[in-house]
């Protein structure tokens, strides 16, 4: 499906996986994507603090549901535009979001002392917001940018996206652990996680700044997509100190028309099943998790503790799947197999239901993984496969496609978590 013969490449002789830096690269993808979702995983991972200081506003639903429509409608108007869009303006910008939101949550516990006023609860909202309208500037520019180099470093990204997750829940259980017995242990948990994520959304600052850009293996990938037509990394290239004859016309001409690049439209219709795995992944994940855990798993030995372990479990097969594809022997590459397994995790809601009915937390922390694993491997797959083919600008423009599609699941999984109130005396 390329859309035309590849450009040349001038400025190395050497293949790309002999240039310097690859392995780096790797780490800093892992550490970008974590910064990426750092913020809002804290967020899941303290809402047993949110639930005992707002118990009457529902905060793990609510706060979902804030999020995701500032989340899909930035990312919908990024995706149309993508390719006016500097892509290192738009990736800082959005973890100088995250650097202040996360940093504006801190400030505002400390200043109402965990006060549970709805003036204190608005205010989260308005900062979830912030979240969201940022998770769309970082993982839209963070994935198109990452889909014109090599599928590792998706993976990677991807990897470090559910690692976030993974950590903050390792961490909840440490804190519920040493602060459970002491006083205000519950908030002073949620300020370290608060801190911690502060710390993380700086550090991805730096790191694509001033690190990633200079790697050469990066320069290698983004010249090479300068060459065929991309406007987006002319700000990249310039802060690694490479001009090309076409980031030398940026400067005077402003982006130039690409006549040969497949339309947005063009590339929807040949990755639709793509997109459309996306899509459903996401919704099925996001109608369970964090909501159905935190409410609707009722009471059992683990006491306190059960939801954080369903978190947690969650989160460990998350991230663990999304190295499985690595092998290449369980790499899913088939598209009408991937649409398959995408459509049959749907049974997971009458298992859910089942065994939240009638079955013990062994059970549900069965199907918690099984949900976790299938969400990160599908993923990955449909991530690393999808590029293939293209040219930088089209990969670059799919990449933001794929990734409303997803954050078009997550929104549309959010409102349907609320249908598991019904009928349990919730509304």
């Amino acid at each position: 499906m390329n859309s035309g013969n590849a450009v040349a490449v001038d400025d190395s002789s050497q293949t790309p996986t002999k240039l310097e830096g690859k392995y780096s690269a790797i780490i800093i993808c892992w550490i970008l994507g974590l910064g990426s979702l750092v913020s809002w995983n804290s967020l899941t991972s303290i809402e047993d603090y949110y639930y005992d200081v707002f118990p009457d506003y529902h905060p793990s639903r609510v706060l979902t549901l804030v999020y995701q429509p500032f989340a899909f409608g930035t990312m919908a108007y990024l995706a149309y535009n993508e390719s006016k869009i500097d892509t290192r303006k738009r990736n800082i910008s959005g973890y100088t979001m995250f650097f202040l939101g996360t940093l504006a949550l801190l400030s505002l516990d400390l200043l109402t002392h965990g006060n549970g006023s709805i003036g204190s609860y608005l205010g989260i909202c308005l900062i979830v917001a912030a979240f969201g309208a940022a998770d769309a500037l970082v993982q839209g520019g963070m994935v198109g940018d990452l889909a014109l180099m090599c599928p590792e470093f998706i993976q990677s990204y991807l990897a470090g996206m559910a690692a976030s997750g993974a950590l903050t829940s390792a961490l909840r259980l440490l804190t519920e652990a040493v602060f459970s017995n002491i006083d205000e242990g519950l908030r002073k948990g949620a300020l370290l996680f608060l801190s911690i994520s502060t710390f993380f959304a700086l550090l991805c600052i730096f790191l694509y700044a001033f690190v990633f850009t200079k790697l050469p293996i990066v320069k290698h990938y983004r010249r090479k997509a300068a060459l065929e037509g991309s406007t987006t990394v002319s700000s990249d290239l310039s802060a690694a100190g490479i001009q090309t004859d076409l980031t030398q016309k940026l400067l005077v001409d402003g982006h130039p028309s690409n006549p040969d690049r497949l339309s947005n439209k063009e590339l929807l219709f040949q990755n639709f099943d793509y997109a459309l795995d996306l899509f459903l992944i996401l919704v099925l994940t996001l109608s369970i998790f964090p909501g159905f855990l935190y409410e609707n798993t009722g009471t059992h030995q683990l006491g306190s503790w059960y939801p954080l372990v369903l978190v947690a479990t969650y989160n460990v097969g998350d991230l663990i799947s999304r190295y499985i594809p690595l092998i290449p022997c369980l790499k899913l590459r088939s598209r009408s197999g991937l649409l398959i397994l995408v459509v049959s995790r749907f049974l997971l809601v009458p298992a859910f239901y089942i065994t939240a009915k009638y079955g013990d937390q062994g059970w549900m922390i069965m199907l918690v993984s099984i949900l976790g694993l299938t969400n990160g491997y599908l993923m990955v797959c449909v991530l690393m496969e999808a590029p293939k083919g293209y040219k930088g600008p089209e990969q670059n423009a799919l990449g933001n496609i794929l990734v409303l599609f997803s954050l078009g699941g997550i929104f549309l999984g959010a409102a349907l978590d609320w249908l598991w109130l019904i009928g349990n005396g919730s509304f």
